[in-house]
């Protein structure tokens, strides 16, 4: 399995990124443990998370995904150069608002080294836009975080083209270092907000893309084919939406391949991330240990040009 280059971040990162999303929500933490250990035993290194997860569930206040896994890398005793955490910045914490203020940032990466129980963050991304904050202030005080030795590299997630283009200018206005890396949502049913002026630009300036809801919040298994599949499942409301004719139309795509090729309908999804040329790894969740095995194997699979055709079509 090769490894990539994350843009000019000077990371390198598995082709696959495993979503910290569910750790401490919907896999407990003994579970979590298992995921992270199977993950890593396979020879992927990369981690998401964010001080965020899991705050959208009853009773919890954000940053039990982190914790989960500082328990587990001290506990399992990895080697810290062996893993690459990335983790964001900026949702709302309690404030009432997205926060990219260098007073917030500074406080907000002490908490979650402390969670994660290291001494650096790989990889730290301004995680919302924040209107109320100038970029200039945000770059500033990530750079900071570099210069401390606390963060490695920072980028951006949910950025626009035209956002993006604006924290370039005002980076090289100030004289600051820019974003490096880019984390957009793009999956094969959610596709035009990544595809062309954004993955254009990502291309141009050489920026890393790891990409979220890359399954599409579980849609994109296949486990998901009508309305009544949704009731009771903990992503069932973000699914519905999926079910419509475009959604159903890529399933049967993804069907056919699968016929083809023997692979699971998620495999194939996550491939078809892998083989775009504007990203770098896509990011995918698990809540067992199969579900490891299962996208540990995307890594390795390769789709044709007329099985990337025939999915590229059907996502029209």
């Amino acid at each position: 399995m090769q490894k990539r280059k994350l843009g000019r971040t000077g990371l390198t990162i598995a082709p696959l990124v495993l979503g910290g999303n569910v750790f401490g929500w919907t896999a407990d933490e003994k579970t979590s443990f298992d995921i992270l250990s199977a993950f890593h035993g396979a020879g992927f290194n990369a981690i998401d998370t964010a001080d965020v997860y899991s705050r959208w569930a009853p009773g919890h206040e954000g940053g039990e995904s982190e914790a989960i896994i500082g328990k587990w890398l001290k506990s399992a005793a990895i080697p810290r150069d062996e893993v690459v955490i990335v983790t964001k910045v900026g949702s709302d914490m309690g404030q009432g608002h997205t926060d990219l203020s260098r007073t917030w940032i500074m406080e907000a990466v002490e908490n979650s080294l402390k969670r994660l129980q290291t001494d650096h963050i790989d990889l730290y991304l301004s995680h919302w836009p924040d209107d109320r904050t100038p970029y200039e202030e945000t770059l500033e005080a990530h750079a900071k975080l570099v210069a401390d030795g606390k963060v490695r590299a920072f980028g951006a997630s949910n950025l626009d083209a035209a956002q993006l283009q604006a924290s370039f200018d005002a980076a090289k206005a100030a004289g600051l270092p820019r974003y490096d890396a880019l984390q957009p949502e793009y999956n094969l049913y959610n596709r035009d907000s990544f595809e062309g002026p954004l993955a254009d630009l990502c291309r141009r300036q050489e920026i890393g893309v790891i990409t979220y809801y890359s399954l599409a919040s579980g849609f994109l298994t296949g486990k998901y084919r009508s309305a009544g599949d949704t009731k009771g499942k903990a992503r069932g409301g973000g699914v519905a939406k999926y079910l419509d004719a475009r959604g159903l139309a890529i399933l049967d795509a993804l069907d056919a391949v699968s016929a083809e090729t023997d692979a699971k309908p998620a495999e194939i999804a996550l491939a078809w991330l892998m083989a775009k040329p504007a990203v770098t790894a896509p990011i995918a969740s698990a809540t067992s240990v199969a579900q490891v095995e299962s996208l540990v194997k995307s890594a390795t699979f390769k789709l044709s040009d007329d099985q990337m055709k025939r999915l590229d079509d059907a996502g029209q």
